[in-house]
This record gives structure tokens, C-alpha cells and sequence, in this order.
């Protein structure tokens, strides 16, 4: 029953969903849009009478896009966990055993008890993986760290040492006999309290300017390393992952290591040497009182690792959506023109919206846990003060204990309980930290998926000899490449024709290693490119995509980047050759204009003469053109068609078109289809073989053949 009811509750609101987001572009939808919209509150209140309130305020009207999205968010997690009961009630209780006692507890006194609970910590990024990586920046500074580590000791040892001074001034001053005798002593003790307070000053000023300098170097070095792993990741990663994600990781790793060390230099190791050294002394001038403080700070920190232990996988999961939510807005701002064609600037706020209020409910739970804590730990605070001041006064009437000692553990007790209620702060600071830092410390242990060999190989120039042998590439387990053989001799130029999807923009990624194939192999001048190095197999390759990629730099260096060593002459010549002076000249900064994100300031013309302007500056033996003249306007196409044949003279040219006429100068012209090679030839021998290339050049003789067509002919006349 509840199987069914799940199920058809999951069903129901998809369906009002998808209706309702019609029916704000479509009006005539509203009838059918309230309808779904309907059914689905009338049997969630069936199985979550809770959630009635919906199906209550949305009885009489039509429901606007909010009220679907809202009812579809508070069901979303109901389903999946009716979804997770149906199955047996043995994953109740397993549930219920992963919730634990502090699970529970928590969530009923907050409210939360609804709040899905995170899974386990993963166990394969541990902590200890974390301060591996910070550590290997650290100990780049070990004089700097030196100085750190003794500057805060020396201020730790000397605010255990300062409360004798006081307990011997405090003992003075209560005992008998001349006051002039005392009043020379009590001075004395004055000076030696105000010299420790100036060393003391001293050494904490050193500690704080050296980290200083040891923070800011180890954080940029930390981003460096981040952002060096990370862009030499394949392809299929960044394909794969939100960039505002990737972005959120870096910054929130090289962050978590300053918060980190600021809690271990500031209060851990103050700490750890006060607790040390006031159990010492507490254990020479009397032994009970050590015993209380021996037990109250065990149990004390006991309890604080324990919880923080605990509280790791909210944190873990706070960070998620933090990035989660960072890379939707990322998401939304990179297409805002796509926002703004479809006119989905409210559907897009419920989007972004609900991912801030699920980080919110997330973070406010979370800071309820501290909260929560701190309460508890008061009372920890409250039982050691009672217990001192009981046995303090006790032994004080037994003439045991002086005055002055009790001032001594007074002031230890007061100095303890500061230190270690922020330390039950810091632990769980420490642990918000290492949550930031797990994902991207796990991003640094994924192993690139494209590498150089061990002994790759380097090439000063290639010839240009390029030979596939027997190919095959599979992406998401879907055959893309199967069995593509074939030589492309230095100074050939040779096109790739095809329907889309065929395969032909794989070839180039393939040669460029953007991914290794399945099957087969991939050589250059005989060399297989797995055995060359790929900054240098990439120096001998070119390419002209059909939607260049330009970074929001000035004009100036985003046409430098195909050989960032070229000096401006040699730039403004490849402008030259490019016609990207034509429309340059007419800028008011010239070639120091920025081009704005991804070239968003400039045509998509524009962006493509820029993109010809790198070729020509890379002087490359291998040149790949993929549609390099598709967003041209037939004047500057003319020019540049020019421009490209000296380019092509003597250098090995792959060509990727869908206008033939293009093409039909080109040396061999290679016919794809669903990744294989079906014909192959010159363009007159390929026109007498009456097959898909002929019929693909008799359409196009009157213009442009749509992509539909090529669909039909693929599926018409593709090979059994």
C-alpha cells in the first residue's frame, strides 16, 4: 500500500510540475495545471496530513508555479523516504540504529525531527589526509615555524608561571610580622610579575606577526597546488562538475588552513602546555585539587570530541550545499542570456531559492547543535567551581590550604575554564574547517585520468604524419569512435564530413588527448602519443573550434595565447593575417580591450577571427579547423578562406565542415557516420560514387542542407 502510494504521489507531482511551469507560458493550461495540482494535495494529505496546509490555501485558485515548487519541495524528501520504507521495514530500523542516540536527541529538542540525517562520514578523506596536504606547504618554512612554535610556548609557560607570584604575594601579605620587611618583598614580587607581563607581551607580538607571514605564504602556496591538480584534470571531469563548485572548493580549502592553524597555534598548543604545566604545580602545592582538574579536563575534552566526532557528517553536509548552492548560482549567471530569452527569471529564483533555504534550515541546525552544547558544557564550568570552592574551604579549616593557594587555583580554575570553553569552540571550528577542506582534498587525490608516461617523450618539430589505427572511443558506455583507421600523410589536408554525432569532433579531441581511446591507438611520426609528453604533443597541434573559448583579458593577450611568448608585432601580424584589424582598429582601447566572460563582448565572428589569429601566431605543423569560417559573414569569409590556404601550405590541416563547398578543395575528404569511416577520397572521386556524400553535395548546391535532413539520410542510408 504504501509502495503504491509513493509511487502515485511521485507520478502526481511530476505531472502538476511539469504542467503548471507550461501553464505560466501557456494560460489554457491553468484548468489542467489546478486539476493535477489537486490530486496531488488531496492524496498527500492522505499520507501526510502534516503537509495539509498546501492543498488548504491552493483549494480555490489556480496554483502559480511557487505553489507547485513549494508542495514538490516539501514532498521531495517524503517520497524518498516512503520510497525507502516500502522496500522492508528492516530499512527502518537500520535508519533508526544510523541515527544513534545523539541523533535523536538533537533533532527532537530543535525541531528537526523531519531533517534528513547525512550518511557516515566517508571514511576514504580522512582528517589525517587533510594535514598530509597542508603539511607538505608548511614545512616549507620550518625557521618561520620555529620561531611560532617557541614564541607560543613561551607565552604558555609564562601564564602557567605568573599565579605563583600571586599566590607568594597573597601569602605575604597575610602573614605576620614587620611591614617593612614584607612591603620590600611584595614590591619585588610587583617587578617580577610586570617583567613577565612585558616578555610576555613580546613573545605573543612574535607569534602573531610571524604566523602572519607563514599564513599568507602557506594559503597562496595551497591555492597554487590546488589550482595546478586541478587544471591538469581530463575533460570528462570538468564536464562532469559545476565550475561555481570547483571555485567554492579551491577558495574554501586554502580558507580552512588558515582557520585551522590560527585554532592550533592560538589556543591548542596554549592549552596543551597550561593544562601540562598546571597539573604540575597544582600536583606539587596540593594533590586533590590536581586530581579534580585532572578529571573535570579529561572528561571535559572527552565530551567535546565526541560531539565534534559527531557533528562531522552536518558539517560535511552543510559544505556540500554551500557548494551545491554556489554552483547553481554560477550556473543561472553564466546563462543569464538564456534566462532572459525564455523569460524564466522567476522559475530560476525558485530554483536558486530553494537551494538557499535548504542551506539555511541546514547551517541553522547546525548552530542550534553549538548552542545547544554550550549549554551543557556550563554545566561543566559550574560543578569544577563548586567542587573547588567546597574542597578549597574544607582544607583551608583543616590549615592545609593557604590563601594565597587558593588565589593560585582560583586563578587557574578561571584561566582553565576561559581556555577550554573556546576550546570546545575550536574543536568544532577545527572540524567545520576539515569539512570545507575534504572536498577539494579529494579532488587532489583523484589521479588524472590523462598523464604523461613515466619517460615521456618530447617533440622539437613534428613532420606532421598522423595515423589512427583502429580506433574505438566509448563515453557513458555509448560507442562514439568504432574502428577508425586511417594515415594522414605531413602536409595533407583532410575534412571530415558527417551528420551530427557521427564522431568528427571526437577525432580532434582524441588526437589532442582530451581523453585516450577505448581501443586502438593514436600516433604521430610513428610516435604514439601516449608515450609524448603532453605539453609537447599539444605545441604541434592547432585548433580552430567552432565556438572559441576567450578569456576576459584584453584583446591583446587573449590572441597572444597561442604562443604567449610572441612578441606584439608578431601578434598584431597574425591580427593582420586573421582580419581581426578590421574591427579592432574601430575599438577605443584597441588591442587592450577586454573581451568580457568567455569573449561575451564580442560576435561570434569576432571570436572566431581571434581564434584564426591564434593559429596563425602557433605556427603549428598539425591544424585542426572545426567549422573555423561558420560564423563569418561571406565578405570576411572570402578573406580568410584566403588567409587559410597559406596557413594550410606545408602543414598537416584536418578540416571539420558541414558546407561542402568548403571542403572541395581539400585533398582526401573522409565520410563519417556513427563513428566509422563509410567513404573515403577527393571530392570528384567521392561525387561518381553515388553514395551519402554525393546525395550530401546535390542537397547542398542550393544552399545549406538543414541538420533534419542529414538525420533522415544518416538513418536511410547508414550500412547494415
Amino acid at each position: 500500500m504504501r509502495s503504491a502510494t509513493a509511487e502515485a504521489l511521485g507520478e502526481t507531482t511530476a505531472e502538476a510540475f511539469t504542467v503548471v511551469h507550461a501553464g505560466s507560458v501557456a494560460t489554457n493550461a491553468s484548468r489542467s495545471a489546478q486539476q493535477h495540482f489537486l490530486n496531488t494535495a488531496l492524496l498527500l494529505e492522505k499520507v501526510h496530513p502534516h503537509i495539509s496546509y498546501h492543498s488548504s490555501r491552493t483549494l480555490y485558485h489556480t496554483p502559480s508555479p511557487h505553489d507547485v515548487f513549494s508542495l514538490f519541495f516539501a514532498i521531495h524528501p517524503l517520497c524518498r523516504r516512503m520510497g525507502g520504507m516500502t522496500a522492508s521495514d528492516t530499512n527502518e530500523k537500520k535508519a533508526a540504529a544510523r541515527e544513534g542516540v545523539l541523533d535523536t536527541f538533537f533533532r527532537r529538542i530543535l525541531f528537526a525531527k523531519d531533517m534528513e540525517i547525512p550518511p557516515p562520514v566517508e571514511k576514504h578523506v580522512k582528517a589525517r589526509d587533510v594535514l598530509s596536504i597542508y603539511g607538505e606547504s608548511v614545512w616549507k618554512h620550518p625557521v618561520t615555524i620555529a620561531l611560532v612554535l617557541s614564541s607560543v610556548v613561551a607565552s604558555s609557560v609564562i601564564a602557567v608561571v605568573s599565579p605563583l607570584y600571586y599566590k607568594d604575594f597573597f601569602d605575604i601579605l597575610t602573614r605576620g610580622g614587620e611591614s617593612m620587611g614584607r612591603s620590600g618583598e611584595l614590591r619585588h614580587i610587583i617587578v617580577l610579575i610586570l617583567g613577565l607581563g612585558l616578555f610576555n607581551f613580546v613573545a605573543w607580538r612574535t607569534a602573531h606577526f610571524a604566523n602572519q607571514f607563514l599564513a599568507s605564504r602557506v594559503v597562496a602556496d595551497l591555492r597554487e597546488r590546488a589550482f595546478a591538480h586541478l587544471i591538469h584534470h581530463s575533460q570528462r571531469f570538468f564536464t562532469s562538475t559545476f565550475t561555481g563548485t570547483l571555485v567554492q572548493r579551491v577558495n574554501r580549502f586554502a580558507n580552512g588552513y588558515d582557520r585551522i592553524a590560527d585554532r592550533v597555534i592560538y589556543d591548542i598548543i596554549p592549552i596543551v602546555v597550561q593544562v601540562a604545566g598546571v597539573l604540575w604545580i597544582l600536583a606539587r602545592e596540593e594533590k586533590t585539587m590536581a586530581v579534580i582538574v585532572l578529571l573535570w579536563t579529561a572528561l571535559f575534552l572527552a565530551v567535546n570530541y565526541v560531539f565534534a566526532r559527531w557533528k562531522l557528517k552536518y558539517d560535511i553536509a552543510g559544505a556540500a550545499q554551500d557548494s551545491k548552492t554556489t554552483g547553481t548560482l554560477a550556473d543561472i549567471i553564466t546563462n543569464q542570456s538564456a534566462v532572459e530569452a525564455h523569460g524564466s527569471h522567476e522559475f530560476e529564483k525558485l530554483r536558486y531559492g530553494y537551494q538557499v533555504e535548504t542551506q539555511m534550515h541546514m547551517n541553522r541546525f547546525r548552530w542550534n547543535l553549538a548552542q545547544s552544547f554550550d549549554s551543557i558544557q556550563s554545566l561543566f564550568i559550574v560543578f569544577v567551581e563548586f567542587a573547588v570552592f567546597y574542597v578549597g574551604i574544607g582544607l583551608w579549616e583543616k590549615g592545609q590550604f593557604s590563601v594565597g593557594t587558593f588565589v593560585l587555583v582560583q586563578a587557574y580554575i578561571v584561566r582553565l575554564s576561559g581556555q577550554l570553553w573556546s576550546f570546545s569552540r575550536l574543536i568544532r571550528d577545527v572540524y567545520d574547517s576539515f569539512a570545507d577542506a575534504k572536498e577539494m582534498t579529494e579532488i587532489m587525490q583523484t589521479p588524472h585520468e590523462i598523464e604523461d608516461a613515466p619517460e615521456a617523450r618530447t617533440i622539437t618539430r613534428a613532420r606532421g604524419d598522423v595515423r589512427f589505427d583502429h580506433v574505438s572511443f566509448c563515453y557513458n558506455a555509448q560507442t562514439i569512435i568504432d574502428d577508425f583507421t586511417t594515415t594522414m600523410k605531413a602536409g595533407e589536408r583532410v575534412a571530415l564530413v558527417g551528420p551530427s554525432g557521427a564522431g568528427k569532433s571526437t577525432i580532434v579531441k582524441l588526437l589532442f588527448r582530451f581523453y585516450d581511446p577505448t581501443g586502438g591507438d593514436v600516433a604521430i611520426d610513428g610516435t604514439s602519443i601516449r608515450e609524448l609528453s603532453l605539453d609537447s604533443l599539444r605545441q604541434t597541434l592547432s585548433l580552430v573550434p567552432q565556438d572559441p573559448a576567450l578569456f576576459h583579458r584584453s584583446l591583446m593577450e587573449n590572441i597572444r595565447y597561442g604562443r604567449p611568448g610572441a612578441t606584439d608585432e608578431e601578434v598584431l601580424y597574425a591580427a593582420k593575417l586573421a582580419h581581426c584589424d578590421e574591427f579592432i582598429d574601430l575599438l577605443p582601447a584597441k588591442y587592450d580591450t577586454l573581451v568580457g566572460e568567455r569573449g561575451i563582448k564580442l560576435s561570434g565572428g569576432e571570436r572566431q577571427r581571434v581564434a584564426l589569429a591564434r593559429a596563425f601566431l602557433r605556427n603549428a605543423p598539425i591544424i585542426m579547423l572545426d567549422e573555423a569560417t561558420s560564423s563569418l559573414d561571406s565578405e570576411s569569409e572570402r578573406y580568410i578562406q584566403q588567409a587559410l590556404e597559406e596557413l594550410m601550405k606545408g602543414r598537416t590541416t584536418i578540416v571539420i565542415a558541414h558546407r561542402l563547398s568548403t571542403i572541395r578543395s581539400m585533398d582526401r575528404i573522409i565520410v563519417m557516420d556513427k563513428g566509422r569511416i563509410i567513404e573515403d577520397g577527393p571530392h570528384e572521386t567521392l561525387l561518381t560514387k553515388k553514395g551519402l556524400y554525393a546525395k550530401l553535395w546535390n542537397l547542398q548546391q542550393n544552399g545549406f542542407i538543414p541538420l533534419e535532413v542529414l538525420a533522415s539520410l544518416n538513418a536511410k542510408d547508414a550500412p547494415a
